[in-house]
């Protein structure tokens, strides 16, 4: 050890911190584009912007739609069964929910209690989830001439493997919907 640390503790300390955040930035650098949520979240905003593109020409965005088309194709479900279909905690959804309530899109009516409310679509939501359909597909089309065909169903069916991989995101001990669907 030199005499300066004994001089000046608090330098050797600061030198210390340093190295730690030296390491700690070229760890950082190694693990870039690793992180399988960030790649994920990335490129969910960057497709969900292309859709809310194409859709906003019927005045849906695109989780408000994705909403519409569950209900549509479901029928009427619990705010739980929503919840886990859409693979989102309950108060993400209510959030959801409320403007399209509020636009007579969906309807809410109790249940027994809280957990039973039931959501359904009312005759204008259904004419509003008819006429922004072709937009939809529009949108569809528009990723799978780009992204290709195959691979996006393969990418389908990559996410919705993720959504069997028995995470417990909400620690609800929820079993979340995956469906199986046509690929």
């Amino acid at each position: 050890m030199c005499i300066y640390a004994y001089l000046y503790p608090s330098l050797l300390t600061a030198v210390g911190k340093d190295r730690q955040e030296e390491d700690m930035s070229r760890q950082a650098m190694q693990e870039e584009g690793r992180c399988n949520c960030l790649a994920l979240r990335q490129a969910a905003r960057y497709l969900t912007a292309s859709y809310d593109q194409v859709l906003g020409e019927s005045g849906l965005r695109t989780m408000q739609f994705s909403i519409l088309y569950k209900l549509g194709a479901r029928g009427p479900q619990t705010i739980g069964e929503l919840s886990a279909i859409m693979a989102m905690d309950r108060t993400t959804l209510a959030r959801n929910l409320k403007p399209l309530e509020r636009e007579d899109l969906v309807r809410v009516r109790s249940g027994a209690d809280r957990r039973h409310r039931q959501v359904e679509l009312t005759p204008s939501g259904r004419k509003k989830w008819e006429s922004a359909f072709p937009h939809w597909q529009k949108a569809q089309k528009q990723f799978e001439s780009r992204f290709g065909v195959a691979r996006a169903k393969q990418l389908r069916g990559t996410l919705r493997a993720v959504l069997g991989s028995g995470l417990d995101p909400w620690g609800h001990g929820e079993k979340l919907v995956v469906p199986t669907v046509r690929l």
